[in-house]
């Protein structure tokens, strides 16, 4: 063991004396006390800072509840519990499901019952007033929004989730702070230290240095990275709005901040920690300052320390970045293994989406067979849509490799998501469109994308039904992706747009809020047989099912993805030790045909298919039907 890592467990141990589980404790820092070093050491002066880590690690353990201790214990031992094949998320702002925090724990029931072991709140901790980014501009990190509740309250649904069998997942915003947060407002003060937790110029020389090669993020509402504000007399790095300031992580006090933080959200029963704004958070001259070498050491020696005082807690990355850059929160050369537990698969959502406006499946194939592999420890959240926008990160490369135009598909799919696009079956809306760079991304909720609301409005029953499919057959591909497949707040009874936010002068000025509507409690509670929400609901549910009793939905066994001589019949192979698992999708509203020598390796004959729960036979060419969506083991 290093010299300076002894020396830090020598401090653990005389700061636990007589803890009843601090030899617990002791071990974890065995474990993962290399880790934690070596993350430090490449960023930092580790001898420096690794004290002051030891006594967060130290108070946070004192302070953590019985209860949670114990879920350290039993996690250890299910340390895969995120990977699982019954593993099923779920995404809800607390205030559109529920109201506040008492209200989402009256409906935890119907979390159980559809299936869910995993929920993800949306941004609760304290905003600023005002305009917040939806919530991610944070004033508090350790006091909730007032009109959802108090801490407790979130640590009592928190027990209460637990008891259900579900793990919540909390946002921690790593990249930036509100203005109003008591660290800037001491910088405004003046006080050297607060100062150094931010990025602040007296002059723009060196932000337009920066400037130089940094693209913007919100253009039309918030352009440029820097914002002069008269308190500091200097100008602050702003990269989302410039009521976000952008920490300072070359200071190491920042770190520990945030490992106490962490501890602090864990202590309260958060399972999982979802890293917003990740990839931005080092910053280095010449670069469009994301995706730096310094982020994976940074979030290494976070999770490091995570695991030592609350091993029960893992990390998701949210990193919407290009396939060369993802699979390094996961892990890479030496931090293999060793950062974010789960990251979103962003290119599967969007070469999804892609593939069902083509009805050719020729580019989700070229895009996702240049994913390496990911360590066997994490695993992808798969998901249709999100809170955010679709951003239509279709690489050159990948497009050329098909014979497409990369500029030209981009500006197909922004055009046919829109509905602009003549026989479009999507109603979704431009967001932020950027003339200088062609950039145009799309908001609408997964059933008004999937042309639901037009089918609605059309009144053609076929029509609907055929929307009804391509949705379903949408979801299926998520969740027969593998990995942690994520439902966002109203996909299962196939919400639509709603245009209400435009009464709200603090949402009307982003359309993103188009596809964040409230939960449809009156359809939950009296659901009208035979209707589009009830027969959605009954699909989404067929998905859970099926997965359920497919262990080759496991994470740790990745998909393979490949076109049959039609580029409308999608096919993901899953080999498992358990049995290989053949997914087959149909991309398209018209009859395609399926061959035996598709579904290799199955043996031609009969095959159990999952969703619908039945035997077929195919031992010669069977016809699939419009977007069905078929997973085959042997029978």
């Amino acid at each position: 063991m290093h010299e300076e890592v002894a020396r830090g467990r020598a401090r653990l141990a005389s700061l636990i004396a007589g803890d009843a589980d601090g030899h617990d404790l002791l071990m974890r820092y065995d474990r993962w006390a290399p880790d934690l070093w070596a993350g430090l050491a490449e960023v930092y002066a580790a001898a420096d800072v690794l004290p002051a880590v030891v006594d967060v690690i130290a108070a946070v353990h004192q302070q953590r509840p019985s209860p949670l201790r114990e879920r350290d214990r039993e996690r250890l031992l299910r340390p895969d519990w995120f990977q699982d094949e019954h593993a099923v998320g779920y995404v809800a702002y607390t205030d559109l499901f529920a109201g506040d925090l008492a209200g989402v724990a009256q409906h935890i029931d119907y979390l159980t019952d559809l299936g869910v072991t995993y929920l993800h709140l949306m941004p609760l901790l304290t905003p600023r007033p005002g305009a917040n980014d939806g919530g991610y501009a944070v004033m508090d990190y350790r006091s909730v929004r007032s009109d959802l509740g108090t801490m407790a309250d979130l640590a009592a649904l928190a027990r209460s989730l637990h008891s259900a069998g579900i793990s919540l997942t909390l946002d921690l915003v790593l990249n930036h702070v509100a203005r109003e947060h008591v660290w800037a407002q001491k910088a405004q003060g003046g006080d050297p230290k607060y100062r150094d937790y931010f990025r602040i110029f007296d002059d723009r020389t060196v932000p337009d240095e920066y400037e130089a090669t940094l693209p913007e993020v919100f253009p039309a509402f918030a352009p440029g990275n820097f914002t002069w504000d008269e308190d500091l007399s200097g100008w602050v790095w702003t990269t989302f709005n410039e009521w976000q300031w952008d920490l300072n992580w070359a200071n190491p006090d920042v770190l520990v901040e945030f490992v106490d933080i962490i501890g602090f959200l864990a202590n309260q029963g958060a399972d999982c920690i979802r890293l917003d704004a990740i990839a931005f958070i080092w910053k280095r001259m010449g670069t469009n300052c994301q995706n730096q070498p310094e982020v994976h050491a940074l979030t290494q020696a976070l999770r490091a320390a995570t695991r030592i005082m609350s091993p029960a807690v893992v990390f998701k990355a949210e990193a919407i970045v290009g396939p060369q850059d993802v699979i390094a929160y996961l892990g890479q050369g030496s931090h293999a293994g060793r950062v974010s537990d789960l990251a979103y698969h962003n290119s599967l959502m969007v070469q999804i989406w892609s593939a069902l406006a083509a009805r050719d499946g020729r580019l989700l194939v070229a895009a996702l067979s240049r994913f390496d592999a990911i360590p066997a420890t994490t695993s992808w959240a798969t998901y249709l849509r999100c809170h955010d926008d679709i951003g239509w990160a279709i690489d050159d490369a990948d497009a050329g490799a098909v014979g497409w135009d990369g500029f030209s598909h981009r500006s197909f799919l922004a055009e046919f998501y829109s509905g602009e696009f003549e026989g479009s079956f999507a109603a979704g809306a431009h967001f932020q469109s950027n003339p200088l760079t062609g950039d145009r991304r799309t908001s609408g909720t997964a059933a008004s994308l999937a042309g639901v609301e037009t089918a609605l409005h059309s009144g053609d029953a076929a029509t609907l039904s055929t929307a009804i499919e391509r949705l379903i057959c949408a979801y299926a591909m998520v969740f027969g992706f593998g990995g942690l497949p994520l439902i966002y707040m109203g996909d299962e009874w196939g919400l639509l747009n709603d245009e209400g936010y435009l009464a709200d002068p603090a949402k009307a000025g982003d359309n993103r809020w188009m596809h964040r509507p409230a939960m449809d409690w009156d359809t939950v509670s009296h659901p009208v047989i035979g209707s589009m929400s009830a027969r959605i609901n009954a699909a989404v549910r067929d998905l859970i099912r099926a997965r359920h009793h497919l262990p080759a939905l496991h994470a740790n066994v990745s998909t393979e993805c490949r076109v049959t001589d039609d580029p409308a019949v999608l096919v993901f192979r899953r080999r498992h030790p358990a049995g290989t698992l053949i997914e087959v999708y149909n991309l398209s509203e018209s009859t395609r045909v399926v061959w035996p020598g598709d579904l290799a390796p199955l043996a031609s004959g009969s095959l159990h298919e999952h969703i619908s729960d039945t035997t077929m036979v195919i031992d010669g060419p069977t016809q699939l039907p419009p977007y069905a969506a078929w997973w085959l083991t042997s029978a």
